[in-house]
């Protein structure tokens, strides 16, 4: 990657943070909303924010889902974080 789009990339992780998202994994962020609306919100905000290059996929999970999440870790089962209630996952 050349030096401007590590850049970009950088600029954009800090501003999920800044937004209140959780990093999960290696480039899965998740955040909790309150509701719909707070939802489109932060879909508004990131379409502003998204790199020129970047490409992001927004997925919404209710709190259930989130909590009937199987981790694996190596060869043990691992427990899922508390839910979140509704969010967004990418």
């Amino acid at each position: 990657k050349e030096k401007e789009q590590k850049r970009a990339y950088t600029r954009f992780r800090k501003c999920l943070l800044e937004l209140g998202f959780t990093r999960l994994q290696y480039s899965v962020y998740a955040q909790y909303c309150a509701s719909e609306e707070a939802s489109l919100a932060k879909r508004r905000r990131i379409r502003t924010e998204l790199p020129f290059e970047g490409q992001v996929r927004l997925v919404s999970v209710t709190d259930r889902q989130f909590g009937s999440m199987e981790i694996f870790l190596g060869k043990n089962r691992g427990e899922p974080e508390e839910p979140l209630g509704q969010g967004l996952l990418f």
